[in-house]
C-alpha cells in the first residue's frame, strides 16, 4: 500500500468507527433523516475530492514534495530532528486552521460558503466533511501556501492532515463521553460536545470554539465556551433561515453561497443583531 492508500484507509476506519459508536452511544437526538443527510454529505463530499484533485493534483503533500526537492520554506534551513519538526508543523498548521476558521466568520465573503457547513439540521460524523467546494479549495489553497512557507517533510504534511481529518470526523461525531472524560481531553483537544457549542444557533456560540483539532488555542485566545445557553442534548444547531430538511439538499447546498444568506452571523457584524 502506498501512503495514500493507508491515509484513506484510516480516514474509512475513523469514519465507520464513529458511525458505528453514534448508533450505541448517541448524544443528542435527531431532527432530521440521518440517512438523507448522510447522502447529501457524501456527495458533497465526493464533489470536493473531484474538485481538489483537478485544480491542485496532490495538493498538500505534493506541495510539500515540491518544496522539498526546490529547497523552498524554513524547515528545508534547519537542521532539526525529523520528530521536532513533525512536532513543529503539526502544532503550527492547527493554529493556522484555527485563525483561518476564524477568518470565514468574520469576513462576510468567506461565511457566503462556510455556511453550508453550519446549515446541517444535525451533527454527526458526516457534518465534518459537509464543506461547500469552493471553500475546500480556498483552504487548500491557504494550506499549500503555508507548506511552500515552511518547507516541512511529506511524512509531516500526511500526518498533519491525517490528524486534521480525523479529528474533524470525531469532534462532529454524535456520541455520548463520560463527563470527566469529556473535561480531561478538552485541556488538550477538541471533543464533541465542545465543538457542538459552535454549531449552535446562538450567535455568541457559532463564534466560539474554532478550534479543529487542539483546544488550546481557544483557551488562550479568549474564543473558548465551556458551557451553551442550553444543556448539551437540547441544542440546536444549524442556521435559523435553513430549517426545513428538503430545502438542503446536494443541489440547492451548491447554490446556497450565491443567494441571500444571514451575514450578520459573522463576526463582521454586531453582536445584538438578530439572527
Amino acid at each position: 500500500m502506498d501512503i495514500n492508500q493507508i491515509r484513506f484507509a484510516v480516514f474509512l476506519s475513523i469514519f465507520f468507527l464513529m458511525l458505528a459508536l453514534e448508533s450505541f452511544i448517541q448524544r443528542h437526538p435527531t431532527v432530521d433523516s440521518k440517512t438523507n443527510r448522510l447522502k447529501t454529505n457524501l456527495a458533497l463530499t465526493g464533489i470536493d475530492i473531484l474538485a481538489v484533485r483537478l485544480v491542485f493534483g496532490a495538493a498538500a503533500v505534493g506541495a510539500a514534495q515540491f518544496a522539498g526537492e526546490n529547497g523552498w520554506g524554513l524547515f528545508n534551513y534547519l537542521d532539526w530532528p525529523e520528530w521536532l519538526e513533525i512536532l513543529a508543523v503539526i502544532i503550527f498548521l492547527d493554529l493556522m486552521i484555527y485563525i483561518q476558521h476564524i477568518l470565514v466568520h468574520v469576513i462576510p465573503f468567506f461565511w457566503q460558503f462556510h455556511v453550508v457547513h453550519h446549515s446541517d439540521l444535525d451533527l454527526d460524523v458526516s457534518s465534518g466533511l459537509r464543506f461547500h467546494p469552493i471553500e475546500i479549495l480556498g483552504s487548500m489553497l491557504f494550506k499549500i501556501g503555508l507548506v511552500f512557507a515552511l518547507g516541512p517533510s511529506v511524512l509531516a504534511v500526511v500526518i498533519f492532515e491525517g490528524i486534521l481529518n480525523g479529528m474533524a470526523l470525531f469532534s462532529h461525531s454524535n456520541i455520548t463521553l463520560p463527563e470527566k472524560l469529556d473535561r480531561i481531553l478538552r485541556f488538550v483537544i477538541v471533543t464533541p460536545d465542545m465543538h457542538r457549542i459552535h454549531h449552535s444557533i446562538e450567535k455568541m456560540e457559532t463564534n466560539a470554539n474554532f478550534g479543529f483539532n487542539l483546544s488550546i488555542w481557544d483557551r488562550f485566545l479568549g474564543t473558548y465556551i465551556h458551557y451553551a445557553k442550553k444543556e448539551q442534548p437540547k441544542i440546536i444547531v444549524g442556521v435559523n433561515q435553513f430549517r426545513i430538511g428538503e430545502e438542503l439538499s446536494l443541489k440547492k447546498l451548491l447554490l446556497m453561497p450565491f443567494k441571500e444568506i444571514p451575514k450578520n452571523y459573522s463576526l463582521f457584524h454586531e453582536k445584538d443583531q438578530e439572527i
